[in-house]
């Protein structure tokens, strides 16, 4: 409450337009000196509303000092300033697109020093270093007048390879290669006996049908039931033209379905397990 008042007291005495402050400054604030830093910062912005900026290139901010306040290049700049010229013979005869220019009479009697003179040594070769070969190899006297020993040219004889793709001809009882004769009087061994069976089919094995078996004699001579007469008899069907007229012609009659069918025509109906 106290600040509330105080804060009321303060309000109804400011009045604005005049020079006091609206929070009563302290004795230490008022005679505090300013760092340097705070006075820098202190200084107003400057002004540069007088310099007007614009997008194009034509207008400058700051304008240009005269003619006269520029000094005039030196004889040295002036030289410096030149392009580098070639010499006529060169330009005719150079390699390549270099400039040249001529060397002055002070680097051409020019002492070197002991350290350039070090520097400019070339770098020594190792000790085990050879030089490149050239391509012509001599051949030397006793090179050209060698005569190869039997060993060499034994050596130096193609390979012959053998042609196992083809047998000379001869009898039809003969062998195509040769069997040793402690390859014909060799015995072998159980395990050889064993691994050289044939594979056993398994007991359950049904071999396949024949395609054609022979028919019995009795099937031959056997006679057709009338039953079977009548059965082999290939059905007989009504035209397309008096069916599709028909109503009952797909209709199912009631006998056929409360027929049962016998054992045997069970049997036929399974599918066959393969």
């Amino acid at each position: 409450m106290f600040l509330k008042f105080h804060t009321l007291a303060v309000l109804a005495r400011l009045v604005w337009g005049n020079q006091e402050t609206i929070w009563t400054l302290s004795r230490g604030a008022l005679t505090a000196q300013p760092s340097p830093r705070i006075v820098a910062l202190a200084k107003p912005k400057k002004d540069f509303s007088k310099h007007q900026c614009s997008s194009g290139w034509e207008t400058m901010i700051w304008e240009r000092p005269l003619l006269v306040d520029f000094g005039f290049p030196s004889d040295r700049l002036l030289k410096l300033s030149e392009p580098k010229k070639c010499q006529a013979p060169y330009l005719q005869q150079r390699p390549r697109q270099s400039p040249e220019w001529p060397v002055s009479p002070a680097a051409l009697s020019y002492k070197a020093s002991p350290r350039i003179l070090e520097l400019a040594r070339p770098k020594v070769l190792h000790p085990e270093f050879l030089m490149d070969r050239e391509v012509p190899t001599q051949v030397t006297t006793v090179a050209v007048l060698a005569r190869a020993s039997s060993r060499l040219q034994c050596l130096a004889e193609p390979r012959v390879r053998k042609v196992t793709c083809c047998y000379e001809h001869g009898f039809p009882e003969s062998v195509i290669r040769r069997v040793s004769k402690f390859a014909q009087e060799a015995i072998a061994s159980p395990r050889t006996l064993e691994l050289a069976r044939a594979k056993r089919l398994h007991p359950d094995y049904v071999p396949l049908q024949d395609a054609e078996w022979p028919v019995t004699k009795a099937a031959k001579h056997a006679v057709a039931t009338p039953r079977l007469v009548e059965l082999a008899q290939p059905c007989k069907r009504p035209s397309m033209g008096s069916v599709q007229f028909n109503p009952d012609a797909f209709t199912v009659e009631e006998a056929a379905k409360k027929a049962t069918c016998s054992a045997r025509i069970q049997e036929l109906a399974r599918p066959i397990k393969r």
